[in-house]
This record gives C-alpha cells, sequence and structure tokens, in this order.
C-alpha cells in the first residue's frame, strides 16, 4: 500500500502529531509491502504538489492538532486546494480521492470537543467522491513530549498497533480507536474537582512558563478586543 501522510501541525516534525504519527507509521511499516510518504502542510508552497501526491496515492491520512476545537488554518487552505479544480487537460475522473482518514490530536481530555471537526471531515470525504475511512480523536497529548517514556508506552502502543491494523486492512481498528478517544465527557463530580484544582491555579504552570519565555506573562490578562 502506498500511503500518504499529510501533518497539518504548524510545528512540523517537532509537533505532538508528528510524535504519533511516528508511532503508527513504525506499526504500518511491519509490512513490507507497505510505503509511506510524509507531507508537512506547514509548507505551504508545496499545497499544489501534496495535493497531486494524494491523488497518486492509495490512501491518505491528513493528521492535525485541534486549537481552541478549530482546525490550523494551514489544514483548511490545503483542503481548499484539494477541491480545486484539475489542470486543464485532466480528465474530470481524477478529482476522485483514494480512501481518507483522518487523526485529530488535542488538549482537550473530553473527545466531545472533536466530534464538529470530525462530521466535517466525514463529510469532506464524501464530497471529494472519496471513501471515509474514519477520524481517530486523541485528548490529552498536550505535554507528552514532556513526560517520561513509562507514562506515554500504553499511548504509543497503541498507535503502533493502529498502524499496524492499517497496514493489512486499509481500515482504523474501531476498538482501538475508542480507547484512544477515552473519556466523551467528564462527570459533574469530576468537573467539581477540576474547578477546585483551576481556582488553585494548579492549570497555570505550563502557560506561564511560556508567557514568560516569551516576555509576555505580566499582559496575560489583557482583553484587547473588549469595548
Amino acid at each position: 500500500m502506498r500511503l500518504l501522510i499529510c501533518n497539518g501541525s504548524p510545528r512540523g516534525k517537532g509537533s505532538n502529531t508528528a510524535l504519533l504519527l511516528k508511532h503508527f507509521t513504525d506499526g504500518f511499516s511491519a509490512y513490507s509491502e507497505n510505503s509511506f510518504e510524509t507531507a508537512y502542510l506547514m509548507r505551504t508552497k508545496e499545497h499544489a504538489a501534496i495535493a497531486e501526491k494524494a491523488r497518486r496515492a492509495q490512501a491518505v491520512i491528513i493528521a492535525f492538532p485541534l486549537y481552541a476545537d478549530s482546525m490550523p488554518g494551514i489544514v483548511k487552505e490545503f483542503i481548499e486546494t484539494l477541491g480545486a479544480p484539475p489542470p486543464k487537460g485532466r480528465a474530470k475522473k481524477q478529482r476522485e480521492f483514494p480512501p481518507m482518514g483522518f487523526i485529530v490530536q488535542s488538549g482537550f481530555p473530553e473527545a466531545v470537543h472533536s466530534r464538529c471537526v470530525e462530521r466535517y471531515l466525514e463529510k469532506l470525504a464524501r464530497r471529494l467522491n472519496a471513501r471515509y475511512i474514519g477520524t481517530v480523536i486523541k485528548g490529552g497529548v498536550e505535554g507528552i513530549q514532556d513526560r517520561p517514556a513509562y507514562f506515554n508506552r500504553r499511548l504509543f502502543m497503541a498507535f503502533r498497533s493502529l498502524g499496524r491494523h492499517f497496514g493489512v486492512t486499509k481500515e482504523f481498528h474501531p476498538i482501538t480507536m475508542k480507547k484512544l478517544a477515552g473519556l466523551e465527557r467528564f462527570s459533574a463530580v469530576s468537573k467539581f474537582f477540576f474547578r477546585l484544582l483551576a481556582t488553585a491555579g494548579l492549570f497555570d504552570s505550563g502557560w506561564n512558563k511560556i508567557l514568560k519565555q516569551n516576555g509576555a506573562y505580566e499582559r496575560r490578562f489583557d482583553r484587547p478586543y473588549q469595548p
């Protein structure tokens, strides 16, 4: 199988998306007849060339992070390139696409945050006349690069397993997808304790570190768009 993977993270090779994809492709490559190429959508000038590769692949996976319930702009721009008319002289049938799957990761621990974009991606595949493979949802990903190796062991094993299954069937394993998605919503009790932790400022340390690195810590409560 010739697989094209499109990494839609603005952080490219250093992203959490790339880390998850590494383990997915490790599993996928366990079978010698499989091959893959990774394209980075942050290289916006290459979108037309990547779209052409997508049309020639046997399967396409687009993976990206979710930012405040939305996909990165570079992913939306690439999607518009996929839907652009074919070059002059190309037959209309070449606008048909190979099977398409998606991987959406985010820092949100609840799967519900990704459900709207999941519905959008299913509709996208249908409009491109491509078979919709499915959307893998994984929350709670932010910070995985700072965690000890043992903490991520199950996560990485799940992505390798997902890749192995995909390498044989060209499908995402439904049970693995369900496990990766985790909780759809937190219970009322869990939300109560999270509010207590948030009030104590225990969720702010990571963000404060980034703000300080960028000289913006003192302006963290600014409201530039407030009337």
